[in-house]
């Protein structure tokens, strides 16, 4: 995938600092628009985690890690649960996020065993079922900030923790068992925790804890890395599954919109494979400055693919939720995501963006078309893209469209 001329930060996403600035100025400029500071006083914070955990990247394998809480106590669930914000404003769900102070300790992820008291807490917070009673002494007052990924939640103020407790606590059952079974392989055990109902949030903070896994193997991940791990790790079992599965029998587009994005859905009748398209408008958070629309694409084919997708994370969250539609009808289809982000997409809040939206078109009817020719007229009527910018962007749009089978003469 190549970025169009000038839209660096489309491919970038304030991940990879490919300006050469040693922070995102976008970022920055875009979370400067919220007044989302809370007044802390002092440097003791006690309330209840939803249950939610942090892993940093920066300096790796020298990373900070700790617990988010609020500085009140209840059913705080609903902050760190981005299965349950499809709906939500932004700035509902900025809200959620300001009210959480994340507590950091420095951390080798190569030598865990050394990190003590803090680790095991935020471990056993990661395996919990429900909001847990968290107490946190600060070394100093949080920081007034406000973070903000293309791939996580937003994070609120932050400070350097000294040390923390935990009140009574309650392990998801499954979690439990494979936090145990030490000879039990990280893979193995996200998909099984999957299959057993544990949300795909609530696996990716297991997961950055190093909380199961063969015994030996078990490290720190970065919470970036952990949530597109877990994504690839499932979507790809699945990928492999549907691959037993008949094809689809028609053409089937699904659609959905939600915080100024737009999201289509196309399902081919043809072998698996898979391609994800996202254009970014001028004006919009990652293309700030153009004046013009920035596609970016990536894609694969029926044996997947072996590098890491340059458009990030969302390209594996928006695969899983394809995926488990796929799963569930037990059919096999070629898929294309479009996705269209306009300028009142003012602020980044994650790959669970992509996730659920592309759920929720899948939870719709689906629009049923017997040619091709159909599927993409509609298409085209949803999209403010000309059909041939995104083919020419593409590789499988493109070959789908102007390769005719035999069978279509028949």
């Amino acid at each position: 995938m190549q970025a169009p001329s000038g839209s660096i930060c489309a491919v970038c996403k304030g991940s990879k600092l490919l300006c050469g600035k040693t922070s995102c100025p976008v970022v920055a400029r875009a979370a400067s628009h919220f007044n989302i500071w809370r007044s802390i006083k002092g440097t003791e914070i006690s309330g209840s985690s939803p249950p939610s955990v942090f892993v940093g990247r920066f300096g790796y394998p020298y990373v900070n890690i700790g617990p988010l809480a609020p500085n009140h106590f209840g059913d705080t669930s609903i902050l760190d649960s981005p299965e349950r914000w499809m709906g939500r404003s932004i700035d509902e769900i900025i809200d959620y996020r300001s009210q959480l102070v994340r507590g950091m300790s420095r951390v080798n992820v190569r030598k865990p065993e050394k990190a003590g008291r803090i680790l095991d807490r935020t471990r056993e917070l990661s395996l919990a079922e429900h909001y847990v009673e968290t107490e946190m002494k600060l070394k100093k007052r949080p920081r007034r900030s406000f973070r903000v990924d293309a791939d996580v939640q937003p994070i609120g103020p932050t400070a350097p923790l000294e040390r923390m407790e935990i009140g009574y606590i309650r392990w998801n059952r499954e979690m439990e068992k494979a936090h145990y079974d030490t000879d039990f392989k990280a893979a193995p055990a996200t998909k099984t925790l999957y299959q057993e109902g544990v949300p795909v949030t609530q696996i990716m903070k297991a997961f950055s804890m190093g909380s199961f896994g063969v015994e030996k193997n078990r490290r720190l991940v970065p919470t970036r890395w952990s949530i597109t791990a877990v994504d690839d790790i499932l979507g790809k079992d699945m990928a492999r599954q549907t691959k037993n599965f008949p094809l689809i029998n028609n053409y089937e587009l699904y659609e959905s919109d939600y915080l100024g994005n737009r999201f289509e859905v196309l399902l081919v009748p043809d072998a698996w494979s898979y391609e994800a398209y996202e254009a970014w408008y001028p004006g919009t958070v990652w293309n700030p400055s153009t004046s013009h629309v920035a596609i970016i694409t990536d894609w694969e084919g029926y044996n997947g693919r072996s590098k890491y997708a340059s458009m990030g994370g969302c390209y594996y969250s928006g695969r899983l939720a394809v995926m488990e539609h796929l799963m569930k009808e037990r059919r096999q289809a070629r898929v294309f995501i479009i996705r269209e982000a306009y300028p009142d997409y003012i602020l980044p809040v994650g790959v669970w963006q992509v996730r659920e939206n592309v759920r929720n078109a899948m939870r719709q009817p689906p629009l049923v078309y017997d040619t091709l020719d159909e599927a993409l007229a509609r298409l085209q009527s949803r999209l403010s893209i000309p059909l041939e910018q995104w083919m020419d962007a593409g590789f499988l749009l493109r070959q789908t469209i102007s390769q005719r089978k035999i069978t279509d003469y028949f």
